[in-house]
């Protein structure tokens, strides 16, 4: 095996790597990381510097595609490891710069090594790991919202383990929107109703658009949306630029929904999701002013609806948010992977590895008691 770290996409051909990531998880795809690259939401002055490894067998064939990223920060992970980097700072030690296998601004759960069929995972990983080793002089590196298959490979070579709780919907065979809420327990339901009702008596008209629907305009308003917003909630602009909002438009057409919403003909919010294989993933959200209720309703209820006509089996409507607990999505756990370079504090930072998972488990097993379903007996 041969393998190379590329600081762009564009180094390879872009029907070998979509060929190679297949269709199914929309965030391995060329357009997902060229829109990012060409739009300067990564890059050298973003903290997000592309180290794409990329590995080829005897025959020069491509048998293997690992997205790495040489990051001067800890933004834009959501797994977030600032504890490690503050222990680091008070003994005195380097944290930064370190690599990460993860996509980035997107805590979704998913592929993060693409292998060619008969080729093994275990060994692509090591050499991988090996080039890496060998180009950087790095404190760590991390494996961020893995697949389970992948997660047991970095368990079997030592990696250490972490997790994250998400909150999932799933799709119970359910024929339409009024079946999902028969699940519910009565309050939760009647909730639900209420808040879905005065969204529609503030006028407001929800949309569903593809990706082809979607022109230039709609583009540059979304930008405008998720700018002002993140600026409310965060005090920046957010992670991405109108450029790679437009250019995901026109590289990952096929898998774009969005959940506009009109109020008296005019956009006043947007929720953009992207479509996998099985479910859809709920991204980024803007709006012009504040509706009571609009968000629950444009990037959960919509989500959930459109899963349900579409026989999606999971709605992933993003990190965080203990909310979504009372609308029918439920608690699981998300996994990363570490790998530390030697040093005073890795028997710390195992420890709190392993107390971490713990807590995570039992915090786990509690939220499990507030879903809003009905129990049998109910």
């Amino acid at each position: 095996m041969r393998v190379t770290l590329l600081s762009s996409v564009t180094a390879i051909a872009q029907s070998d790597w979509d060929n190679l990531v297949g269709r199914c998880y929309p965030f391995m795809r060329y357009g997902f990381f060229l829109a990012l690259e060409q739009g300067g939401s990564i890059g050298q002055q973003r903290g997000w510097l592309p180290q794409y490894a990329v590995v080829y067998d005897d025959s020069n064939r491509l048998i293997a595609i690992m997205p790495w990223f040489k990051k001067t920060h800890s933004y834009g992970e959501y797994l977030f490891d600032w504890a490690f980097a503050e222990a680091f700072e008070r003994y005195g030690l380097r944290y930064y710069p370190k690599l990460i296998n993860a996509i980035p601004f997107t805590p979704c759960q998913g592929p993060r090594l693409a292998v060619a069929k008969g080729i093994n995972t275990g060994e692509v990983l090591m050499r991988i790991e090996a080039a890496l080793a060998k180009a950087h002089d790095v404190s760590n590196i991390q494996c961020l919202y893995v697949e389970s298959d992948f997660s047991a490979v970095l368990e079997a070579q030592g990696w250490w383990q972490r997790f994250d709780i998400q909150f999932l919907w799933q799709n119970r065979s359910y024929r339409c929107f009024d079946d999902f809420l028969a699940t519910l327990v009565s309050r939760k339901r009647k909730s639900i109703r209420k808040e879905r009702r005065q969204v529609t008596e503030q006028n407001i008209e929800l949309r569903t658009l593809h990706g082809e629907e979607l022109d230039a305009e709609f583009w540059q308003q979304l930008s405008v949306f998720y700018q002002r917003t993140y600026l409310k909630r965060s005090g920046h602009g957010g992670y991405l630029t109108p450029t790679t909002l437009r250019l995901w438009g026109e590289q990952l057409t096929p898998y774009i929904v969005v959940f506009a919403a009109y109020q008296d003909g005019i956009l006043v919010a947007a929720s953009l999701c992207f479509k996998g294989s099985d479910t859809l993933y709920g991204r980024y959200w803007g709006c012009r002013q504040e509706l009571e209720f609009l968000h629950f309703e444009a990037c959960y209820y919509q989500g959930i609806d459109y899963c349900i006509k579409q026989g999606l089996r999971y709605f992933d409507a993003g990190a965080q948010g203990e909310h979504k607990l009372h609308r029918g999505f439920e608690p699981v756990l998300r996994e990363g992977f570490y790998r530390f370079a030697e040093s005073p504090l890795n028997d710390a930072i195992a420890d709190y590895c392993l107390q971490e998972r713990r807590a995570l488990r039992e915090h786990l097993h509690t939220l499990h008691g507030y879903t809003p379903y009905k129990q049998p007996d109910q």
